[in-house]
């Protein structure tokens, strides 16, 4: 086994999800993440924990939610109960084909996450935390030989993170005390909101691996100005190219895409929360260096910033604040390596992909 694969599931299980003896883990991976599925069940053991392992497979969710009728969704009480009992959720992203569930209704998927809803509450409420295997399938997207993309998946995630968290504090000390962000890049985008009592946290490799964002969620209600997504990205099987999107009062009021705009249009009519962003994220891993279609990987690259329609995580809502609740999250990302400032409150943080505590500002 690649000695890489056996650090990836250190980091998983001593700093991402903290296993303790007698701890109940639940993995879901695919059969192409074998190795690493493995190496964490060795791992639990030596730790005395339970695991509990189910196969993910998008040629599975596909023939279901083609075979489905919507009107028949339901939170499956017997998964919910199993989450219920669960103290960790560990779940491995790899693909054979990223398009698998491409030919898969919209509106079936909508649904979906509609009935699975309280399923996802369950687990976002314990430990859990989302990683990805370099499989071929992710590798060919990319635009990668298998053999690079391993280099590149393990460079990102095998890092030191403690490094990594005081890199990254330095942005979360800024942000935490403002209150209002504003974002230009070009002559596209210009928006600007509110973050006025919702806490910023720090990413470093705990619920994402890789980590290396810094994050927290608009006042609902606040969000102002129209946005374009340079970077595309994979929504149920599918890429979707320049969106843009235009807010008043918090509400998107307009929206466009250059591809698959019919499939922004559903997500965006899943709820009433999914026409409202729920993250502001500012990417900061700077070990992440190509664009991989990926938005594990893809979101904390240096240069960018991402907003996501739909859920906040509660963590980032303050006590007085109102938390945007949706069945959907949706990140998009935003370019910022040319012609781009973050301000906080007036004051310049980053121009063009760097911040005003790196060197070269």
């Amino acid at each position: 086994m690649d000695p890489r694969i056996r650090e990836h599931a250190e980091i998983i299980v001593d700093h991402s999800v903290d296993v303790q003896q007698g701890d109940t883990v639940r993995i879901n991976a695919p059969p192409v993440a074998e190795d690493l599925v493995v190496a964490l069940h060795e791992l639990l053991g030596e730790r005395g924990a339970h695991p509990s392992l189910g196969m993910s497979s998008s040629a599975a969710t596909r023939a279901y939610r083609r075979a489905v009728d919507p009107e028949d969704l339901e939170c499956p009480a017997h998964v919910l109960a199993g989450a219920e009992e669960t103290d960790v959720f560990i779940s491995i992203r790899a693909e054979e084909n990223t398009a698998e569930t491409s030919d898969v209704d919209p509106a079936v998927t909508a649904a979906y996450g509609q009935a699975y809803k309280p399923i996802q509450e369950e687990v976002m409420g314990s430990r859990w935390v989302g990683t990805q295997y370099p499989a071929p399938g992710n590798a060919q997207k990319a635009e990668m030989s298998t053999e690079a993309y391993e280099e590149f998946v393990w460079n990102a995630i095998t890092k030191d993170w403690d490094e990594q968290r005081e890199f990254q504090q330095q942005m979360v000390d800024l942000l935490d005390p403002a209150d209002e962000v504003r974002i230009t890049s070009g002559e596209t985008t210009d928006i600007t909101m509110s973050v006025a009592g919702n806490p910023t946290l720090n990413d470093y490799g705990e619920k994402n691996l890789p980590g290396g964002e810094v994050f927290t969620a608009p006042v609902p209600d606040s969000v102002e100005g129209h946005v374009r997504f340079d970077k595309p990205l994979l929504a149920q099987g599918r890429e979707i190219n320049g969106v843009e999107l235009e807010f008043e009062a918090g509400e998107v009021v307009d929206h466009s895409a250059e591809k698959n705009e019919d499939v922004l249009s559903t997500v965006l009519e899943t709820d009433d929360g999914a026409r409202r962003l729920g993250e502001l994220g500012i990417g900061m891993n700077r070990d992440i260096t190509e664009f991989t279609y990926n938005m594990l990987f893809d979101e904390k690259m240096g240069d960018t910033v991402h907003l996501a329609i739909g859920r906040a995580y509660d963590e980032t809502v303050g006590e007085e604040n109102e938390a945007n609740d949706s069945a959907v999250h949706m990140d998009m990302i935003i370019d910022m390596s040319e012609d781009s400032t973050i301000k906080l409150d007036g004051e310049v943080v980053q121009r063009d992909g760097t911040f005003v505590f790196e060197d070269e500002f």
